[in-house]
């Protein structure tokens, strides 16, 4: 879907975006005067929109989604103008040719301080393959085009934002989606001097991340990972050692963990193992009455009973 809307004024547009980003509230210096427009495209759950306003602000505050709505994160381009974004205690200034990701779950501003042209591509926090405190630390953080990997990231998206009125069809969003997830390594480049040694192994953080969205599957294993992020079976087990762990052996430990943990959990208590094992991705029942006394020295039935008595 293909939208344009042109010449808004304050109101007119903020009630048009307020039907995309609800949460936020606006405010400019020039309330009479003010003039906005965009060109808005959506690709399934990915929406693109190439704005152009006068001076504004932006300002989300403590809004979390519930349980059942997604973790959204928005990736904003500078084109023209100049943009102060603000999130987790950073700020950065995006200019022209600079990119930066933040998220709207939780509080951030966005203050354009002139007429400026940018776009904002907002998606599902799950495509980039991210625990929670890996967003946390390359939001507003600028990646630049004169600089490292931004040379090769942001003129992709410069031509992604060129072309919206071709964009459409499953070859449209399988470019976007590729693009977004190519975005996760320029990112922890960008931000490499702010994170711990230990976050030097981007693509282990994001095979663990597709674990922890796939443990319910009996196929997942090394062959489904590494296909998934178009990488070796060798690169994958690489990866996996840098951390001290084998590919399996760390599914294997999660998937265990999540079954502890439910079967000590009050509102599962008539669930059964072998109903609570499933739902992890192991449907024999010796095999994980095994694994679990390997692991904790007791039976998960054992186990149950050490918590509830009975």
């Amino acid at each position: 879907m293909n939208m344009e809307a042109r010449d808004l004024d304050f109101w007119s547009w903020t009630q048009l975006v307020h039907q995309n980003f609800p949460n936020i509230e606006l405010s400019t210096p020039l309330r009479d005067a003010f003039r906005a427009g965009q060109h808005h495209v959506s690709l399934d759950e990915i929406q693109l929109f190439d704005m152009d306003t006068d001076p504004h602000t932006v300002t989300q505050r403590d809004v979390r989604t519930s349980a059942t709505e997604q973790n959204l994160c928005k990736l904003s381009l500078q084109f023209s103008g100049t943009t102060q974004l603000s999130q987790d205690g950073r700020q950065c200034t995006l200019q022209s040719g600079d990119l930066a990701l933040y998220v709207a779950h939780r509080p951030y501003t966005l203050e354009y301080t002139q007429r400026q042209r940018s776009l904002i591509i907002q998606f599902p926090q799950g495509m980039l393959h991210l625990v929670q405190h890996q967003i946390a630390q390359v939001t507003a953080i600028p990646v630049n085009a004169k600089t490292g990997l931004g040379r090769v990231a942001v003129p992709l998206f410069e031509q992604l934002a060129a072309n919206l009125h071709i964009l459409e069809g499953p070859h449209a969003l399988r470019l976007v989606r590729s693009a977004l997830e190519m975005l996760v390594t320029v990112l922890h480049e960008a931000s490499r001097p702010q994170r711990a040694p230990h976050e030097h192994n981007p693509l282990f953080y994001q095979a663990v991340a597709f674990i922890d969205d796939h443990l319910h599957d009996p196929e997942l294993g090394p062959q489904m990972i590494a296909e998934y992020f178009y990488i070796s079976l060798r690169q994958l087990h690489n990866k996996f050692a840098e951390e001290d762990h084998t590919v399996s052996s760390y599914i294997r430990a999660e998937r265990i963990r999540r079954i502890r943990d439910d079967l000590a959990d009050p509102t599962l208590h008539n669930e059964t193992v072998q109903t609570i094992s499933s739902r992890y991705g192991l449907t024999d029942a010796s095999h994980v009455s095994k694994l679990f006394k390997q692991t904790y020295g007791e039976t998960p039935s054992g186990y149950r009973h050490t918590i509830f008595g009975d």
